[in-house]
């Protein structure tokens, strides 16, 4: 065992072996390491035991991080990793003390542990990273803090803390990097066969609505989805309908690690900067219970009508939405809140109601255009960091109103090309009935009323969403239910409506 002292004095740098060093040292355990990385040359079993959550980062000594690096690559091909295969993946020329480094693998193997204790190893090796990835983040916090630069105030700095910290707790690591192809490849292969057992094999989370999932195979992790609309065409609706499906039909199963993961629907976060949480449930309590919003609101109600929504507020005290009702937020305070939610409930979806109610996290000079670049921009990366998809709502230009067809288009998107450019999905709400009911003739008897009274059946209690725009496939139309009373959105009953949708 002296020899593998000698090994740790030298693979911890003490150029004095007899003296306490005069600094302090990162947290690390060298013999942790070398118990690990020997009990997996004994036994590559050993391996799979801590192959998801260690990586070779974690590793304090750079040495150590190689052999467990070619290891793994080795054991994942299904070859056998010992100290004869590695070590002509090794530099050959680099000593450990007195020892080559083939002699020091086969040392790591003859004083190896059991393999049982081999995850006890691989945990204390992670927690040491973290502590050291910890004490990183600490030391620039105070040094940009003493240095107090124009263009990072408190404010600023604690938000970019406040990330770090919260991507170290999510992943292990608190910067970003090149991620290895292989790695992208397999979590493709996960991302298919969590499909194949979801319910309705959809790769992305079900939005309830069949018809909508059809096209594009339900919300896809990290996507922005802008959804867009002039007032009245029932956008806020259609995105509140959404997000209380998710919620509702969500299963949590439970993962390796204790932490709980969706299996269907999914944990909401709604940002709502233009209805209080009191209107928006309401809306969700009238569309579950078919008793009209303005019915409630003015208390004209039944008795039997009174007892359906409380037996549905009970129902959906159990669901988890979660509602923020903070006006004029802006894009750092969405990402600092959206962050904590996912670390306190877990966070599968996000909704904001809408862009054009956020602020940005520049100077008071900015102007609206660069304001909604930076908006857009930050939703965009905040769903990558957090791997949810967000459901940002938005508004459209007046030019939609001057022309004779009022079918939106890309161009229509009001403030910034930014939010076409960023988003990986455009969907419009569009109702037809909403402009015929418009242009109704004042006179039954005038001979245009027949023609006008047969586009409104035609038209009726329908909505349009259209597909803009699909980075990950068709675009397109979709031709849903709409009833107004109940703000609900649902999938056509007659199939006969099919001929309106554009392939």
């Amino acid at each position: 065992m002296d020899a593998m002292q000698d090994a740790v004095r030298k693979l911890t740098a003490l150029s004095n072996k007899d003296a306490e060093p005069h600094y302090r040292e990162a947290p690390n355990n060298i013999e942790a390491e070398q118990a690990l990385l020997g009990a997996i040359l004994v036994n590559n079993d050993a391996y799979y035991r801590v192959s998801d959550f260690l990586k070779p980062v974690h590793l304090y000594e750079p040495l150590h991080r190689k052999i467990f690096e070619v290891a793994g690559d080795i054991i994942r091909m299904g070859k056998t990793a010992n100290p004869v295969t590695i070590k002509t993946f090794l530099p050959a020329d680099e000593r450990v003390g007195d020892l080559t480094v083939a002699q020091y693998l086969a040392r790591l193997a003859a004083e190896a542990v059991s393999i049982i204790n081999a995850e006890d190893y691989g945990r204390a090796i992670y927690d040491l990273a973290l502590r050291r990835a910890l004490i990183t983040i600490g030391e620039d916090m105070v040094n940009i803090a003493y240095d107090a630069p124009l263009d990072m105030p408190p404010q600023t700095q604690i938000e970019d803390t406040e990330r770090r910290l919260f991507e170290l707790a999510e992943t292990g690591r608190y910067d970003g990097g090149f991620q290895s192809f292989n790695d992208a490849v397999a979590q493709a292969i996960d991302m298919a066969g969590a499909a194949f057992e979801r319910d309705g094999h959809l790769s992305g989370i079900s939005t309830g609505i069949m018809s909508l999932d059809g096209k594009m195979g339900g919300l896809q992790r990290s996507d922005l989805i802008v959804l867009a609309g002039r007032p009245g065409m029932g956008k806020t609706s259609l995105a509140t309908n959404i997000a209380y499906n998710i919620a509702a039909a969500y299963e949590p199963e439970v993962q390796a690690d204790g932490s709980f993961k969706a299996r269907n629907g999914g944990v909401v976060g709604f940002y709502s900067l233009e209805m209080s949480a009191e209107q928006l449930a309401t809306r969700i309590i009238s569309e579950q219970t078919e008793v009209s919003s303005s019915k409630i609101r003015r208390g004209d109600i039944t008795e039997a009508d009174f007892e359906k929504l409380v037996a549905c507020s009970q129902m959906m005290q159990k669901v988890p939405l979660f509602i923020d009702q903070t006006g004029g937020i802006s894009i750092a305070q969405l990402s600092a809140r959206a962050r904590r939610l996912k670390r306190q409930r877990g966070l599968d979806c996000l909704v904001v109601d809408y862009i054009q109610l956020m602020t940005g996290s520049g100077k008071g000079g900015d102007n609206r255009v660069q304001e909604i670049t930076q908006i857009t921009t930050g939703l965009k990366a905040l769903g990558k960091e957090l791997n949810v998809p967000i459901i940002a709502l938005s508004q459209l230009s007046r030019q939609v109103e001057s022309r004779e067809d009022k079918r939106p288009q890309l161009s229509d998107l009001r403030e910034s090309g930014s939010i076409e450019q960023d988003a990986d999905v455009v969907l419009f709400v569009f109702r037809e009935e909403y402009y015929v009911k418009n242009i109704e003739p004042r006179d039954p008897h005038d001979p245009k009323y027949p023609e006008w009274e047969a586009h409104m059946d035609k038209v009726k209690g329908t909505a349009d969403v259209i597909i803009a725009k699909q980075r990950h496939g068709p675009t397109g139309t979709v031709k849903l239910a709409f009833q107004s009373e109940y703000t609900r959105f649902a999938d056509l009953a007659d199939p006969s409506f099919t001929q309106y949708e554009e392939h």
